[in-house]
């Protein structure tokens, strides 16, 4: 069992020093806490799918679009790639794609108004409901990376409880996050959480889970995520089809603002995204949007459109759609 102890509240980010060679120009890296993030309502951020002005140093690359929605289509090129990452969808059953005491009902399409998010089959609308435990004021911090099974357990949880949490990359010789852990810590074992709301901060990702639902649940872990060592064997089998994806470290320049990212874990064109997320470790606010949350409604009247992965970077002013896209562009905005 993780001991738990206090943690003391203070900005996140003390920066590990980075050689950097004498030809490139050098990014203060200077985040802002989690505190100063929450105190932004969602709905007050612009909506806009075009590139705004360039903001703190970062600029999209040059003749940069963002690409239109295109619902319910993988471009031909990632299509081995979605392939791969729906395997967990079958070794896990869908866990993490419905959220807490979620239920479903086809109704009339008129009994829903037009600016309700709701998805339409056959002439008749999606109604859903769920039913979410207490909100965290701040988002929860968590140190993980993409590949780990451990990660995998709580991630889906994050899903489940359909809470927003401020990721920190750890993949393999990153320079930044992993060691923070150490320092933090003890040791460089992850997933590592840190709830600024309580002072909790914690390793042993089972302990994790209990803790979550305990204080943002109803106080039971989803069946799926209680089996022990079976739950840790399913989550490893989930991530075959990627092959590792999201463990190693690609050098990159690490942003002034984490980046926003709408998605939830089941999510295979989701997945895409988070790894590459995760070898430019780059720390993003995940807005967790699974089947039944109420934040499907707030993207809904943002961006007048519902699709996930939906990525917006404070850095750059860029608010864009589609995962094969986003990727491309992650790519080409902070890897060195």
């Amino acid at each position: 069992m993780a001991s738990v102890v206090n943690f003391a509240p203070s900005p996140i980010f003390r920066p590990i020093p980075i050689p950097i060679p004498r030809h490139r120009k050098t990014t203060r890296f200077s985040v802002k806490s989690s505190a100063e993030i929450s105190e932004t309502p969602l709905a007050s951020t612009s909506v806009s799918t075009k590139a705004e002005e360039p903001k703190l140093g970062f600029s999209a690359p040059p003749n940069f679009k963002p690409p239109q929605p295109k619902p319910f289509s993988v471009r031909p090129d990632k299509i081995l790639g979605i392939l791969g990452a729906s395997l967990a969808l079958i070794f896990r059953f869908g866990t993490g794609a419905l959220v807490s005491g979620y239920s479903a009902s086809f109704v009339a399409k008129n009994e829903i108004p037009p600016d309700k998010y709701a998805l339409e089959i056959a002439g008749f609308k999606l109604k859903e409901t769920s039913k979410l435990g207490p909100r965290p004021e701040k988002p929860i911090e968590i140190y993980e990376f993409e590949s780990c099974p451990f990660c995998r357990k709580v991630r889906e949880i994050v899903a489940v409880l359909d809470l927003d949490v401020l990721f920190y990359p750890c993949p393999r010789n990153g320079p930044n996050f992993r060691p923070k852990v150490g320092q933090m810590g003890g040791k460089q074992q992850f997933p590592y959480m840190v709830d600024p709301n309580t002072g909790v901060t914690m390793y042993e990702s089972d302990d994790i889970i209990k803790y979550l639902v305990g204080k943002y649940g109803d106080g039971n872990v989803p069946f799926l995520l209680s089996l022990g060592l079976l739950t840790t064997l399913m989550e490893g089998f989930a991530m075959i089809g990627r092959m590792g994806r999201g463990s190693s470290y690609t050098p990159s320049k690490l942003p002034p603002k984490p980046l926003e990212v709408w998605a939830y874990e089941p999510s295979p064109f989701c997945k895409l995204v988070r790894e590459v997320l995760v070898e430019l470790e780059l720390p993003h606010l995940l807005r967790s949007c699974a089947r039944g949350s109420p934040k499907r409604q707030i993207l809904y009247e943002k961006a007048g459109h519902f699709q996930v992965p939906y990525l917006e970077d404070p850095n750059t002013g860029v608010q864009m759609f589609e995962s094969a896209e986003i990727v491309e562009y992650l790519r080409a905005t902070y890897a060195l």
